[in-house]
């Protein structure tokens, strides 16, 4: 799927494209409580781009330039902003660094 055919609230998404900004990790506290670590990237392919939210270890997997799959994800909208994100649902894979 495209990055510019993204809508707020899809399902079951899958998309791919390269890893072109990468925010510093933050710690956020979880509803469920605890402690978890978060950084918005920005993923991009020919069509357009969108923010990715990664989460603790997948922080870890992904650098700028590499080439990334977001499969079973979803989107939302976050202030203002259409977001995708892998949830505890998809997976994120690497396909080239």
């Amino acid at each position: 799927m495209n990055i510019s055919d993204l809508r707020d609230g899809m399902r079951r998404v899958d998309a791919e494209g390269e890893i072109s900004e990468i925010s510093d990790p933050r710690n956020v506290n979880l509803r469920a409580g605890g402690e978890a670590r978060v950084a918005d990237c920005t993923l991009k392919d020919d069509s357009g781009q969108i923010k990715l939210s990664l989460w603790d270890d997948q922080i870890d997997q992904v650098k700028i330039g590499a080439k990334v799959r977001v499969t079973n994800g979803y989107t939302n909208s976050f202030r203002g902003e259409v977001r995708l994100s892998v949830g505890k649902y998809g997976k994120l894979e690497v396909l080239e660094s």
